[in-house]
């Protein structure tokens, strides 16, 4: 799956060739989180954030970012299948502002549509919205290629 990428957190085109990157399947129960690399163009599932309360959330994200170390994040942007948004984009997009804020890190949007669909239909169980995450961070690094 080849994921368009919505917006780039430089102007300047590709600005990280090398790296850590933590993206992110947000959804408002769940988070998914998957770790990649630039250089190998990898990314693996990592965790699935369940706290509903925002400071638990951003708690467990904050420990994260320290210990990867990222250079980006990305967080998927879902559309509907003919591309048009709809409430939870604004949710995402919303959220991603808030790790940008919070975390002082560039954030990238990525198209996310059928990630988690295609998670379940890889079986991952009570892990599919940490590979939802991978599969958008994958998506990401094809679209930037």
């Amino acid at each position: 799956m080849v994921a368009a990428v919505l917006s780039h957190p430089s102007s300047a085109g590709r600005a990280f060739e090398r790296g850590t990157v933590l993206a992110f399947d947000f959804g408002t129960r769940r988070i998914g989180v998957a770790v990649g690399e630039f250089e190998l163009r990898s990314a693996n599932p990592l965790a699935t954030i369940a706290f509903e309360d925002n400071a638990r959330r951003f708690a467990a994200i904050e420990k994260l970012v320290r210990e990867w170390q990222p250079v980006l994040l990305v967080v998927g942007c879902p559309l509907g299948l003919d591309g048009q948004e709809h409430a939870m984009t604004a949710r995402a997009r919303r959220f991603a502002n808030q790790l940008h804020g919070r975390l002082n890190l560039p954030v990238a949007l990525a198209d996310e549509r059928l990630t988690s669909v295609e998670a379940e239909r890889l079986g991952a169980g009570d892990r599919v919205d940490a590979v939802a995450a991978q599969l958008i961070l994958l998506g990401y690094f094809d679209a930037d290629s």
